[in-house]
């Protein structure tokens, strides 16, 4: 079973459960799928925000929108370029998952890696963070069991 997050046209989002990615593709390209709120068939799939899990992975489903402790960004492509060849449906997911995580964590800046132990190590009250860090930081954070993840991180705008 597969669990996708899906919007309607008009931004009811709801959780679907299909058998595999091929079941949901057909149903959606035969309109079989309705918005349980508003009863419309125009429905895709909607970003997910990373499910970051810290101490307690089995704290929180793979599924659940909810920033954890230990979410790490990438800083943005150089000059505020963005990466070739993405079409504009996974530029738009990208741009909804950067918003989502600006919204529900707190920027560290190239401080992440200092804060995201502080926090595994109850140090720190627990929330959700994001920002920069080195391959050494990387490396040291791995070495201690603190989970994260890269997310990219694109312009939030084309312009």
């Amino acid at each position: 079973m597969i669990c996708y997050r899906l919007r309607c046209a008009h931004d009811h989002v709801f959780e679907g459960w299909y058998k595999d990615s091929s079941t949901f593709a057909m149903l959606r390209q035969k309109n079989l799928l309705n918005c349980p709120e508003c009863g419309t068939s125009s429905v895709d799939q909607a970003p997910m925000a990373p499910a970051i899990v810290g101490r307690a992975p089995e704290r929180l489903p793979q599924s659940d929108p909810t920033p954890t402790p230990d979410m790490a960004a990438p800083p943005a492509p150089a000059a505020g370029q963005m990466p070739p060849g993405l079409p504009d449906a996974m530029l738009s997911a990208l741009r909804d998952v950067r918003r989502t995580i600006e919204e529900n964590c707190e920027n560290m800046g190239n401080r992440f890696a200092d804060e995201a132990l502080r926090i595994h190590y109850g140090e720190a009250p627990e929330r959700g963070i994001y920002g920069e860090m080195s391959q050494s930081q990387r490396e040291e954070l791995e070495e201690e069991g603190v989970a994260f993840q890269n997310v990219p991180w694109v312009r939030d705008t084309d312009s």
